[in-house]
């Protein structure tokens, strides 16, 4: 019987190990979840923040390129003559 109520007694510490090891891992995975949540967040913002970014930077190109930099003549030029076909149109609709 002695041996007996030995292994009891080792499967009852091993038994409260193993849930004292589960609850730590339970801990950690909440934080871990926590972290993952909040760097989500974090790469929603920054992708938010890239499209702003990415907007405003073609918005300045069609600036530049519309006060005739040197850097965009052929954009330049493209648009000028897209305005002299708008304008031309007009005309045409204006004199009907």
């Amino acid at each position: 019987m002695g041996k007996l109520v030995q292994i009891v007694e080792k499967l009852e510490l091993a038994t409260k190990k193993l849930i004292l090891k589960q609850q730590d891992l339970q801990q950690k995975n909440k934080v871990l979840e926590e972290i993952i949540t909040d760097k989500e967040n974090t790469i929603k913002s920054l992708s938010q923040r890239l499209e702003q970014l990415q907007l405003e930077s073609k918005n300045l190109k069609t600036a530049n390129a519309l006060l005739g930099s040197k850097d965009y003549k052929r954009e330049t030029k493209l648009k000028i003559n897209r305005l002299i076909k708008e304008i031309d149109a007009c005309i045409v609709q204006l004199a009907d």
